[in-house]
């Protein structure tokens, strides 16, 4: 990332959605979990159940939706939520910017 104002807002933005609309929800529950013996660390092994998949996204779907609704309707709210999603995120690696998007 370059350091642009710009940038570092739409990075610390992307990061708490993705906080709020994603870790939070269902796959910390998944994550939480113990690890298979007989698959762990094994590509091509299927770790998440359909059913569990299509929790994760629901959830990650209204989550977001919410938080658009909110920076369309209510911005001061919405920010109120940004800072609260930063709260898991400070030592997370900052986004990279593709240029050819």
């Amino acid at each position: 990332m370059t350091g642009n104002c710009s940038e570092e807002k739409l990075g610390r933005e992307a990061k708490a959605l993705v906080a709020l609309a994603f870790r939070n929800g269902p796959i910390e529950n998944l994550h939480a979990g113990k690890r298979c013996p007989a698959c762990a660390g094994q590509e091509g092994f299927s770790r998440i159940t359909d059913e569990e998949m299509k929790l994760v996204m629901k959830n990650a779907v209204n989550q977001m939706a919410k938080l658009l609704w909110l920076r369309d309707n209510d911005p001061a709210d919405y920010e109120r939520h940004v800072e609260f999603g930063n709260r898991y995120t400070r030592a997370w690696d900052e986004p990279e910017f593709e240029r050819n998007i």
